[in-house]
């Protein structure tokens, strides 16, 4: 018998920040306190896929998201990035707002 010393590479713990883009037509001028950057998915990051994902969020007066629209974006992009809109905070208003958002996916 040898004994072979198996040499194991975590290469799954490395990961390597996306560069994240963020471009808001904020009409309403509501201010964001909080953004939470999205994850990029996995399978996105293999097939080197790059877009933008259109949403609108319903805040609540007091900062909340209530629901995400998507108005368009690549399918595997958009659920990390309603997912992330949804941990959004904006800053109290009268009353409820739509906010339109813009999430640029970039793997570089």
């Amino acid at each position: 018998g040898g004994s072979s010393s198996a040499s194991v590479l975590f290469s799954g713990l490395i990961r390597e920040q996306a560069s994240w883009a963020w471009r808001e037509q904020n009409a309403g001028g509501r201010r964001i306190l909080t953004r939470v950057m999205p994850q990029y998915p996995e399978m996105a990051r293999t097939m080197n896929l790059r877009g933008n994902v259109k949403a609108e969020a319903l805040v609540e007066p007091n900062g909340v998201v209530r629901s995400v629209e998507v108005r368009g974006g690549h399918p595997l992009l958009v659920r990390a990035a309603q997912d992330a809109i949804y941990k959004w905070k904006w800053a109290p208003a009268a009353h409820e707002t739509h906010e339109p958002i813009e999430v640029k996916f970039d793997p570089r």
